[in-house]
């Protein structure tokens, strides 16, 4: 069987057992990707000898009788903001369109060490800063269920090589929602861990107290196949937790009981479309039907999440790319006669970073400047706390987890709102707020909105305490079986 037909587990035990070989299964990938790639623009850089290298390399350690890892032969796609020492790590941005990384992003060399095969670098709104995958010098992304629609961003490019079948797995970064809302737009598995579970060391900073590494998978048990790998205490990043690695993998699969599971009040808001509601209400009704209480809560400081996440998020981005100067780091303009070095800074930085990218570092500026850092900065970390308290009370109260919606409609059309910055802002409505607690969440597809005749996924997410991923995962896996959501819609490719 094809490798865009195996979930990443069944693909390495097939390689283990001799039942395939990893260049088999690298190669299957890598001819799907030249067929599909084209249309859909999920990679921006395909590493065909270097994969094929790598993958004989695998198979000829298995010959010897090497013991392989857990992800042997796995054809894995990475995100441009994550460094490789291979290839370019651009960020989707030219203001790195050259730069060629001296070293490996702990979490990539995990999977690496695994037995993954790293086959090419994923798409993405330019340093990652974004809700659609419009926002790269590469162009946009296309959903594979219709590729007249966004495929979600950031993480875009990822979320859509796993719904194509051109990779079982992919990684990328979750800021504000950036692995979960492209999850639902492209109906897979995405896995936001708690902060300080994946080590950040090698993911081109966005927003430091906010960023997080997670899998793309079509499976739970796949994401958490990949978590299983990807976690653990990490000495070069200070954030990561020094928490002994878990086996999320082998717990996937156990009933968690009483299952008490909290809708809050917000989730139902008046904007949402009729297909968000349904695929809420059918995911709320499936773990009802499993014996799980459905109970409504409130997270009564929801509302300011957005506002807050904006101006913390623009406030460390406008601090991190403060070193893309065009001289220290990043792309620089061509010097002029005459020209000082403010002149050569302003001149680097307008042609090498985007417009969203642009806006943000100037709101970050302002709210961090001398007469309104009070005003807007601090009082947005309150607000951040007063999030986290909502779900702190939630899980004390005795929630298992908390379901939601990951974004308030289905997939848009391109173009439809890269000219209304308020528009894509909202499309994070229901994620931003984990990312502000720093909380694990998972997004799976629950349901489909039919619109012009295609169907499209619509995603639901389950959120768990700080370092309750064996929890989240377990709900989530039993979840997925009720909904069987896989077994009765495909993208079509």
């Amino acid at each position: 069987m094809s490798a865009h037909a195996r979930t990443a587990a069944d693909l390495a035990a097939d390689v283990r057992d001799g039942r395939t070989t990893a260049e088999r299964a690298v190669r299957d990938a890598l001819d799907r990707i030249d067929a599909l790639n084209p249309r859909l623009n999920a990679f921006v850089q395909v590493f065909h000898d270097r994969a094929m290298d790598d993958a004989r390399a695998l198979d000829a350690r298995l010959r010897a009788g090497e013991r392989p890892g857990p992800l042997a032969g796995v054809p894995v796609a990475i995100k441009d903001n994550l460094c490789l020492a291979h290839g370019r790590t651009t960020c989707a941005s030219r203001m790195l369109e050259a730069y060629e990384s001296p070293f490996t992003a702990t979490a990539v060399q995990r999977l690496i060490d695994a037995g993954a095969i790293v086959v090419g670098k994923t798409n993405l709104d330019e340093f990652a800063m974004g809700s659609s995958c419009e926002f790269s010098m590469f162009g946009p992304t296309r959903n594979p269920w219709d590729d007249s629609r966004v495929p979600g961003g950031s993480s875009g490019g990822s979320a859509a090589a796993v719904a194509a079948g051109l990779v079982p797995l992919a990684l990328g970064s979750d800021t504000g929602g950036s692995i979960r809302q492209p999850a639902g737009f492209c109906g897979v598995a995405g896995l936001k861990p708690t902060y300080g579970r994946v080590s950040r060391w090698g993911l081109v900073a966005f927003a430091s107290s906010l960023d997080q590494v997670g899998p793309f998978a079509r499976t739970v048990a796949d994401a958490a196949l990949a978590l299983s790998v990807m976690a653990g205490h990490d000495p070069l990043d200070a954030t990561c937790c020094a928490r002994p690695p878990e086996d999320f993998a082998a717990r996937v699969g156990e009933p968690i009981r009483p299952l008490r599971i909290g809708v809050p009040r917000q989730a139902r808001g008046g904007g949402n479309h009729a297909a968000v509601d349904a695929a809420l209400d059918a995911a709320a009704a499936a773990l009802a039907d499993r014996g799980a209480e459905i109970v409504e809560i409130d997270l009564r400081h929801a509302d300011h999440a957005v506002a807050a996440y904006y101006i913390v998020a623009a406030a460390e981005a406008s601090s991190n790319l403060a070193r893309f100067d065009g001289v220290r780091y990043g792309r620089r303009a061509a010097v002029r006669e005459g020209e000082g070095l403010e002149d050569l800074y302003r001149r680097s930085r307008t042609e090498g970073f985007g417009e969203e990218v642009r806006r943000r570092i100037l709101l970050g500026t302002h709210v961090l400047s001398s007469g309104y850092q009070d005003k807007y900065y601090l009082t947005a970390l309150k607000a951040r706390r007063r999030i986290k308290d909502d779900f702190d009370r939630a899980f004390e109260a005795g929630v298992s987890a908390v379901l939601m919606p990951t974004s308030p409609a289905p997939p848009f059309r391109l173009g439809e709102k890269t000219d209304d910055p308020l528009a894509l802002y909202l499309e994070d409505v229901y994620t931003v707020s984990i990312n502000l607690a720093g909380l694990p969440a998972i997004a799976i597809p629950a349901g489909v909105a039919s619109l012009d005749g295609r169907a499209l996924p619509v995603g639901v997410q389950l959120v768990a305490p700080a370092f309750g991923e064996v929890r989240l995962l377990r709900i989530a896996h039993e979840l997925e079986a009720a909904l069987a959501f896989n077994e009765r819609h495909t993208p079509g490719y």
